[in-house]
């Protein structure tokens, strides 16, 4: 039997990666673990917690660079077919307010872009995920991930501001929703375009990440980048 701080520590976990029990992963394990959790921690009011967590963990990530951000909670996926092989990176930001990080947009895809070149990925994105209201909306740095979005949750979801913003709707969870639906795309035979944009650079220009010596949260920052000006120029890149 586990201490009063280590259930709580345990019932904290399972409520956020289930998204207090409603998301798509959660399991009638969680479900049962939670209520033998929650007596052992002697928290009384489930959902009072799991807002209070939620906003805690929303209010520091509104605080992050986009550096941080975009690499916070990033996972690669490796595929190999006849039409397409690489490396695809599907980054999630979990919030209670969506629109102060989809805000940052300007911020958020010349980032995408320097870390996909970075790290030497054919694709990246970055999924907003509100966990609140359980929508996700899914972050396009170029024609590439345009297209494979299109291949994979098909036409019909909504795509605004210069191509950069897609409605996913319910989908949520990376594990469930998004990196099946891509895999499936890709397995059809899905191949990336030819056109190029913003990441038809060099490294060189990508610029640096520096630590701001006067922030106490240390947070990193990319500096000289040419790709913030390139962005405004084109409004969408690769």
């Amino acid at each position: 039997r586990p201490s009063i701080s280590v259930a709580g520590m345990l019932l904290c976990a399972i409520l956020s990666d289930t998204l207090n029990l409603q998301g798509p992963t959660t399991t009638e394990w969680d479900k049962l673990m939670v209520a033998v959790l929650s007596e052992i921690a002697e928290v009384d009011d489930i959902e009072a917690l799991a807002a209070a967590q939620f906003k805690a963990k929303s209010r520091e990530l509104a605080g992050l660079s986009a550096n941080g951000l975009v690499n916070g909670d990033q996972k690669s996926f490796s595929f190999s077919t006849d039409s397409f092989a690489g490396d695809v990176g599907f980054g999630v930001v979990e919030t209670t307010d969506d629109a102060v990080i989809i805000d940052r947009l300007d911020e958020l895809l010349p980032e995408i872009v320097a870390v996909k070149m970075e790290k030497g990925l054919s694709a990246l994105f970055l999924a907003v995920v509100n966990i609140v209201e359980l929508k996700g909306t899914l972050l396009m740095c170029g024609p590439t991930e345009l297209s494979l979005a299109k291949a994979a949750f098909g036409e019909d979801c909504a795509i605004t501001n210069g191509d950069t913003i897609m409605n996913l709707g319910n989908r949520v969870s990376r594990k469930k929703d998004y990196i099946p639906e891509i895999t499936r795309a890709i397995k059809a035979g899905w191949s990336k375009p030819l056109e190029r944009g913003a990441s038809a650079i060099d490294l060189e220009e990508l610029g640096t990440l520096e630590k701001d010596p006067l922030d106490p949260f240390g947070r990193v920052t990319r500096k000289g980048s040419v790709l913030e000006t390139r962005f405004k120029a084109m409004h969408v890149s690769v």
